[in-house]
């Protein structure tokens, strides 16, 4: 008997796993509060066309108005970019002995920070269009409201999320890699080799 205590196998997995967990858990936590934070942002760059209240209470819009409807889908794919590349990065760094999981864990991760994006940036927005279309007076701007136009916009967030993934597995080092079959002399191999 030596005295050494040893935990069993499956206390020690157990331990692992809850480690694991609890990292992806503020994984997910941490790209939840970056979509809020890029909804708040969102909101804040884009410039949303106005429609004008005539006397008669038709509503017009200018045509560089038309062609702002989009905007707000191209801005909410930007920071989609940044923040997907970002969580993207993040998630290749902290969790690559994962395995396959890991994309999961990336993709719904970036999925969720964009829905809470849209969702953030919405509720901070002029709101619905409709009752403030109808209870504007003649003269007034009236803002259209912040929303994807596009909603396959949002599919962009988990696909920049899992660019860095894809790349970092595909061209990073492998472990599982065999050793080279042909092996570069070294100096002390290459003195043994002339003297047989």
């Amino acid at each position: 008997m030596s005295g050494v205590v040893t935990e069993p196998a499956d206390v020690s997995a157990n331990r692992r796993r809850s480690r694991i967990a609890a990292r992806i858990g503020a994984f997910v936590a941490l790209g939840l509060g970056l979509g809020a934070a890029a909804g708040v942002l969102w909101e804040l760059v884009v410039d949303l066309p106005v429609y004008k209240i005539a006397s008669d209470g038709a509503a017009s819009t200018t045509e560089r108005g038309l062609t702002e409807f989009f905007g707000g889908d191209a801005w909410f794919v930007a920071i989609g970019l940044l923040v997907g590349l970002g969580l993207g990065i993040l998630g290749w760094r902290r969790f690559r002995d994962l395995g396959w999981p890991l994309v999961v864990v990336v993709c719904l991760t970036a999925l969720g920070a964009g829905l809470l994006c849209w969702m953030v940036g919405y509720r901070l927005g002029p709101g619905d269009f409709t009752p403030r279309l109808s209870a504007a007076q003649a003269g007034d701007l009236v803002p259209i409201e912040l929303t994807l136009r596009a909603r396959a916009s949002l599919l962009t967030w988990p696909f920049f999320a899992v660019i860095p993934v894809l790349l970092g597995s595909s061209l990073g080092r492998d472990d599982e890699d065999p050793q080279p079959f042909f092996r570069r002399p070294t100096p002390a191999s290459s003195g043994r080799q002339a003297e047989d």
